[in-house]
C-alpha cells in the first residue's frame, strides 16, 4: 500500500462528510437569507413539516409504494429475462436491439399523454408508464451483459442438451449477473422516477400528486418534504440493490471471454 493511499480517509467517512456539508449548506442558506424560503425552505422547517403530517404523508407514500413495486416487476424483472433472451441471440440482436436502442433515446415523458388516452388517468397509466421507462434501460443492460459471457460455457450446455430456459437461467444470468445487478439498479431507479413524474402529471393521489399540489399552492415546506420522502425510497432501493450484491458476492468486474474464444452463436 502506497502512503498517498494510507492517507486517504475511508470512503464512508468522505460520503458522509458530503451528505452532512449538504444538510449544512441547506439549513444556513435560507436562514442567512441568502436564498429565498420560498425557493428553499430551511432543513428543520421541511422535517418539522414531514413529522407533524406524517398521516398525510405516509397515505400518499403507500400509493407510490405499490404502484412502484408493480412497475419493478415489469420493469427490472420483464428487461433483465428480454435483455438476456435477446442479448444471447445473434439474430434477436440484429433485429431488436437497433429498435430498443431507438426507443430509448426518445424522451417517453412527452409520450405521457398517451398512455393516459389509453389507460387513463388512474394507476394502471402509471404503472404502465414507469415499467416501460424501466424497462429500457434494464433490458439495453441485460443484453450487453449477455454478449460477453464465454461461449464455452454456452458449449458446455448445448452438449448437455440444455434448454433454451436452462442456457438463461442457469448459464447467462449466473455469468452476467455483475451487468444484470447494474441494469437492475439503474431501471429501478428510474421506475421510481416515472412513477412520480406520472403523478406530478395527472393523479388524485400520491407523492408526485403531493408535490404537484403544494408547488401550485407555492407552499415550498410541504413540496420539499415530499422531495425528501422520494430521495429517501430511492436511496432505500440503492441500498437494497447493494446488499443483494454483498450477498450474492457480487464483484465490479464482468466475467471476461477466454483467450483464442469463438464468439457465442444463437
Amino acid at each position: 500500500m502506497s502512503a498517498a493511499s494510507r492517507t486517504l480517509p475511508p470512503p464512508a467517512l468522505v460520503r458522509g462528510a458530503i451528505v452532512v456539508a449538504f444538510l449544512l449548506v441547506w439549513e444556513v442558506l435560507p436562514r442567512a437569507g441568502i436564498v429565498p424560503a420560498l425557493f428553499l425552505p430551511p432543513l428543520t422547517v421541511t422535517l418539522w413539516t414531514l413529522v407533524t403530517e406524517a398521516p398525510l404523508y405516509a397515505s400518499h407514500l403507500l400509493v407510490t409504494l405499490q404502484e412502484v413495486a408493480v412497475a419493478m416487476i415489469f420493469a427490472c424483472g420483464g428487461g433483465v429475462l428480454v435483455g438476456l433472451a435477446i442479448g444471447g441471440a445473434a439474430a434477436a440482436r440484429r433485429i431488436a436491439l437497433p429498435v430498443f436502442s431507438g426507443l430509448f433515446a426518445v424522451p417517453l415523458v412527452i409520450l405521457y399523454p398517451l398512455f393516459t388516452a389509453w389507460f387513463g388517468i388512474g394507476p394502471e397509466s402509471k404503472i404502465i408508464f414507469a415499467s416501460v421507462y424501466g424497462f429500457l434501460p434494464t433490458m439495453l443492460g441485460a443484453a450487453a451483459g449477455a454478449q460477453t459471457v464465454d461461449s464455452q460455457y454456452l458449449l458446455v450446455a448445448r452438449s448437455m442438451g440444455a434448454t433454451t430456459a436452462q442456457r438463461l437461467f442457469r448459464v447467462y444470468l449466473p455469468a452476467t449477473l455483475p451487468t444484470v445487478l447494474a441494469a437492475f439498479r439503474l431501471g429501478g431507479a428510474l421506475a421510481i422516477v416515472g412513477v412520480v413524474v406520472a403523478e406530478m402529471l395527472t393523479s388524485t393521489a400520491g407523492i408526485g400528486f403531493l408535490i404537484s399540489k403544494y408547488r401550485t399552492l407555492l407552499d415550498s415546506p410541504r413540496v420539499y418534504a415530499a422531495v425528501v420522502l422520494v430521495l429517501l425510497l430511492a436511496v432505500a432501493f440503492d441500498a437494497l440493490v447493494q446488499l443483494l450484491e454483498k450477498r450474492l458476492g457480487v464483484v465490479e468486474t464482468a466475467p471476461r471471454r477466454a483467450p483464442g474464444a469463438v464468439p457465442a452463436r444463437a
